[in-house]
C-alpha cells in the first residue's frame, strides 16, 4: 500500500506559499505607502496653501492696523470666509497675549498663554498635526516688513477629516484590489508549482514502475537540471543495483558449485569402493586420503565464507594493538618459507624504516599473508616473492611484488571478487578456493586502508597496501 503524500509538507505547497507571499505581500507593501504617501502630500499641500492665505491676511491685518482695532468690517469678512472655507477656526492675539477676534465668538477678551504662543512670539512659527483628533493647527506671527516688532500671533485650527476621509476610501478600495489579486495570486502559484512539479511525478512515477516491474531500464526526465541529475543518480544506483545483484547471482552459484564439487568427489570415491568387494586395502587407503583431501577443501572453503561473512556484518570486533609492524612482517615470511622452499622460490623482506601501527594483528597477518602465499603459488620454480615496507607521517606502505604469471588485463578488476579466478583449473590445482583476496581487501578495508594492484601476463604482479598508522574507529 503506497503511503499518501502529505501536502502541506509537499514542495508543491512550499512553492505556492513562496509564490503567494511574493505577490501579496509587496502588493499590500505598495498600498500603504500610496496611502501614506498621499495622506502625507495632502497635509503638505494643505499646509502649504494655509500658509499662503495667513501671510496674505496677516498683510493685510497690519495694513489696516487691525490688531489695535478690530472693528474692520471687511476684515472680520476674510476672517469669517477664511475660517468657513476650511472648516476651522482662527484666533488673533495681540502683544498683550489677549484674544482680540475669535470667529467662534467664544473666547474674545480673553488671555491665551499657550507655549505656541509664548515659542511665535520668539521667533518661532510652526505647523502641528494632532494625529488623534485629525486636527492641524498653524501659529503664524502677525508681522510686516516695515515693522521689526511682532504685532501678534494668528492660530488657525483646521479639521483635517477630508484628507483621512479620501485616505480611508483609497485604503478599501486597496483592499478590494488586494483581495483580487490574493485570489489571482493563489490561483496562479497553484497552476505555477502543479506545472513545475509534473517533471518530478513523472520521475516518481517512473521510479515506481521500474520497481514494480512494468519496464526495464534507464529513466531520463531532463526538464530541469534537478531531474536530470536525480535520474543519472538513480540510474548510477540502478546499475549499481545491477551489478550487485549479477554479483550475488554469480556467488551463489560458485559457492554452490564449489560445495558441491568437492561433495561430488566424495560421493564418486565412496560410490566405487562400496560398488567393490575384496577391494585391496591400499585402494582404500587412497581413496581414504583422497576422501579426506576433499573434506580439508571443503572445510577451508566453508571456513573463508564464514570469515567473509563475519566481515560483512562486522561481526567480528576489532582488536587494535599497537604492533610493530617489521617484526609482523617477519614472522609472516618465516612461518610461509618452508612452503616457497618446497619450490626454490626465495623471499625477501626490504624495511626502509621501522613501523609501529595501530592494527589487529590476526586480521592484518592474515591479509598479508594471503597476498605472499598467493605470490608463492602463482609463481614459477625458483622465482622470487620481494615484501617491502615504508611509511610517512600518516600511513605505512606494504608492497608485494612476485616474478609469477601475472594477471591478465581484463581480469585485474575482477581479482577482488568472491570465487573469481584467472586459471579456474590452475587454481584448483593448487588449492584455491578464490576467496582469499576477498577476505584481504576486506580485513585492509576494515583497517579503514586500501588495496590496489598492478600486473602484467608473464611479468609478475605487485599488490599494494596502504593503512594509516593510527586506527580511528
Amino acid at each position: 500500500m503506497k503511503k499518501k503524500p502529505n501536502f502541506w509538507k509537499s514542495l508543491r505547497f512550499r512553492i505556492m506559499m513562496i509564490l503567494i507571499f511574493l505577490g501579496i505581500v509587496p502588493s499590500v507593501i505598495a498600498a500603504r505607502m500610496v496611502v501614506t504617501s498621499y495622506q502625507t502630500q495632502a497635509m503638505e499641500n494643505q499646509i502649504a496653501n494655509l500658509r499662503t492665505q495667513c501671510d496674505i491676511l496677516c498683510n493685510l491685518l497690519i495694513k489696516e492696523n487691525y490688531m489695535n482695532d478690530s472693528s474692520s468690517p471687511a476684515i472680520n469678512g476674510k476672517l469669517e470666509l477664511l475660517s468657513n472655507i476650511y472648516s476651522g477656526r482662527i484666533l488673533l492675539v495681540d502683544r498683550d497675549f489677549k484674544i482680540i477676534k475669535d470667529t467662534f465668538r467664544i473666547d474674545e477678551g480673553r488671555t491665551l498663554l499657550s507655549s505656541d504662543v509664548l515659542k511665535c512670539f520668539k521667533g518661532e512659527s510652526e505647523a502641528i498635526y494632532t494625529r488623534k483628533n485629525n486636527i492641524l493647527e498653524l501659529v503664524i506671527p502677525v508681522s510686516s516688513p516695515e515693522v521689526k516688532q511682532l504685532q501678534g500671533v494668528m492660530l488657525f485650527t483646521v479639521n483635517s477629516n477630508e484628507i483621512i476621509r479620501t485616505a480611508q476610501q483609497m485604503e478599501q478600495r486597496a483592499l478590494v484590489i488586494i483581495g483580487f489579486i490574493a485570489i489571482l495570486t493563489i490561483i496562479v502559484a497553484y497552476l505555477t508549482a502543479a506545472g513545475l512539479m509534473k517533471p518530478f511525478a513523472r520521475v516518481t512515477k517512473s521510479i515506481e514502475d521500474l520497481t514494480d516491474g512494468y519496464h526495464e531500464g534507464e529513466i531520463s526526465v531532463s526538464d530541469y537540471t534537478e531531474t536530470e541529475l536525480i535520474t543519472d543518480a538513480f540510474n548510477k544506483l540502478l546499475s549499481r543495483m545491477k551489478v550487485l545483484d549479477e554479483s550475488r547471482q554469480e556467488f551463489v552459484s560458485n559457492v554452490s558449485h564449489e560445495l558441491k564439487t568437492p561433495m561430488t568427489s566424495m560421493k564418486v570415491l565412496a560410490d566405487s569402493l562400496v560398488g567393490q568387494s575384496g577391494v585391496p586395502e591400499e585402494l582404500y587407503q587412497e581413496f581414504l586420503q583422497d576422501i579426506t583431501a576433499e573434506i580439508d577443501r571443503e572445510n577451508k572453503i566453508i571456513t573463508d565464507l564464514l570469515s567473509l561473512v563475519k566481515m560483512d556484518k562486522k561481526v567480528a570486533g576489532m582488536h587494535i594493538v599497537h604492533q610493530n609492524i617489521n617484526e609482523l612482517l617477519e614472522e609472516i615470511l618465516k612461518r610461509l618459507k618452508p612452503i616457497a622452499n618446497q619450490r626454490m622460490i626465495k623471499l625477501y623482506l626490504e624495511s626502509f624504516r621501522t613501523v609501529e601501527a595501530d592494527i589487529d594483528e590476526v586480521k592484518l597477518t592474515l591479509a598479508i599473508s594471503n597476498l605472499v602465499e598467493n605470490g608463492i603459488k602463482y609463481n614459477v620454480d625458483e622465482g622470487w616473492v620481494r615484501v617491502t615496507l615504508d611509511a610517512d607521517h600518516q600511513y605505512f606502505y606494504v608492497t608485494v611484488a612476485d616474478s609469477g604469471m601475472g594477471i591478465p588485463e581484463d581480469s585485474l578488476e575482477r581479482i577482488f571478487e568472491r570465487f573469481y579466478r584467472v586459471d579456474k583449473s590452475h587454481s584448483r590445482e593448487i588449492g584455491g578456493t578464490g576467496l582469499g583476496l576477498s577476505i584481504t581487501r576486506s580485513t585492509i578495508a576494515m583497517h579503514h586502508g586500501t588495496v590496489s594492484v598492478i600486473s602484467k601476463e608473464g611479468e609478475g604482479t605487485t599488490f599494494s597496501v596502504r593503512i594509516p598508522l593510527s586506527y580511528i574507529p
